[in-house]
């Protein structure tokens, strides 16, 4: 009889992220457990990054956590928003979820295909009502300090490249930039879309100090101030190092940014006292030789600890107006010595160079993810660098960059009147800004 009742036992299916256990999941897994075995379907990044934030555990650390809680028969993974392709495997008598998450906006869709799936084997699905959080706040400052430890923040850029198409990545120059990245979110019909990690620039940093974009700003200075915005955020960092400073003071750079949390590290392969790329007037600007920035990455790559720490080689063969021939003998070298992305610089008005570029270098063996920076060629939609297989983009002045004439109208306008009243109605209320700090 036992052996009976065990084989006639029901088949449950339950969709998580399950990001932060808390007591709502708890609430769904214990009364799903109720009406049979309960299988959990654990979305995956890839899955949940469709359609909202990347969570800040990775799969397996979510996996891990499921697999110890009682109500849970199995894990498996769930690779697409839909639930499809794993009810269709196992087809189960019911499906559980919460009542009111999902039957308007981004679920709605998911909610009716899989009611329309049920009916061809006549399950059911089983909407229970969602437990009420009471900690709410204890939760999201739980959240925040897990996805603003070192350890996790440094893991979400390949994360991010893992799971989806392109990586967006937007310039900072202060803690209250870095807030807008952080919170800012587009939501569309069926997915939602945001910036996904912060640029820590050069130029911005030097800039905001008024000081010209040549390293007259130290590393300590702008690792001070990046630090104020690591206390406020939780995505990933890329930093703009420059070409890396001197080989023997490298590494300590490099340990340094890992143990901030730094996700990756830029570095270009020009020598020399510095200029910025943009400028027409390259005159006198030289690249490092390719053995000699080779053994620079070399350098960066062994200082690491964490396998998730990225190295990124910035080549400016486009900017010194060489052939493509040197660009693409330079990416080679600098994979075999170990980067993880190449970044290809181009200061033209369109695409084609680096596109030409990308088409060449995929057919290398020693191909590497590619990042580029459209500052110049800025009319180039998302859409086209993920065709020409483009992992992350750069948007690496426009905050900056929109600041300075907002500010300066606006100076203006009061000077001008004597009074504030008009500049009033063109920029943001005090509350709108205090509203970021939480």
């Amino acid at each position: 009889m036992k052996n009976k009742s065990k084989k006639n036992k029901k088949k449950v299916y339950v969709g998580l992220s399950a990001d932060i256990l808390h007591k709502g999941h708890i609430n769904i897994l214990k009364k799903a457990n109720k009406f049979g075995d309960v299988t959990v379907g654990l979305l995956t990044d890839k899955a949940i990054a469709s359609y909202k934030k990347l969570p800040h555990l990775n799969y397996r650390q979510r996996e891990l956590v499921l697999k110890n809680i009682r109500y849970v028969k199995n894990v498996i993974p769930q690779d697409t928003r839909s639930y499809r392709n794993n009810l269709i495997k196992i087809k189960p008598d019911f499906v559980v979820h919460e009542d009111n998450k999902w039957k308007e906006g981004i679920q709605k869709d998911i909610r009716l295909e899989i009611k329309k799936l049920l009916k061809k084997w006549s399950g059911k699905l089983i909407e229970i009502k969602s437990a009420k959080i009471t900690n709410e706040k204890e939760l999201e400052r739980n959240e925040f300090r897990i996805a603003s430890s070192p350890q996790e923040r440094v893991s979400k850029l390949k994360r991010l490249m893992d799971s989806k198409k392109i990586v967006r990545i937007l310039e900072s120059h202060n803690a209250l930039t870095g807030l807008i990245i952080e919170t800012l979110k587009i939501k569309r019909k069926k997915t939602f879309d945001e910036f996904d990690g912060i640029w820590s620039s050069s130029l911005a940093d030097s800039v905001t100090r008024g000081k010209p974009d040549n390293q007259s700003v130290d590393l300590s200075t702008r690792i001070s101030s990046l630090n104020e915005a690591l206390e406020t955020t939780t995505k990933p960092v890329v930093f703009d190092a420059d070409n890396g400073g001197r080989d023997e003071q490298l590494p300590y750079t490099v340990k340094n940014l890992e143990r901030l949390g730094i996700s990756a590290i830029v570095m270009e392969d020009k020598v020399g006292s510095k200029k910025n790329s943009l400028f027409k007037n390259q005159v006198g600007v030289k690249q490092q030789s390719i053995e000699g920035f080779a053994n620079k990455i070399r350098l960066a790559v062994k200082a690491k600890k964490s396998q998730n720490f990225m190295v990124i080689a910035r080549i400016e063969s486009f900017i010194l107006e060489k052939k493509i021939t040197d660009a693409l003998k330079r990416a080679e070298a600098y994979s075999k010595a170990g980067v993880d992305a190449i970044l290809i610089h181009s200061k033209s008005k369109t695409p084609n160079e680096i596109f030409d570029f990308a088409k060449k270098f995929r057919n290398s063996k020693y191909y590497k993810p590619l990042v580029c920076v459209p500052s110049t060629y800025s009319n180039t939609h998302e859409n086209e660098l993920i065709k020409h297989g483009f992992k992350i983009v750069i948007y690496a002045n426009q905050l900056l960059r929109s600041a300075f004439p907002a500010m300066l109208k606006t100076a203006k306008k009061i000077l001008i009147d004597k009074k504030s009243s008009s500049a009033e109605k063109n920029i943001s209320g005090i509350n709108e800004i205090l509203n970021l700090i939480k």
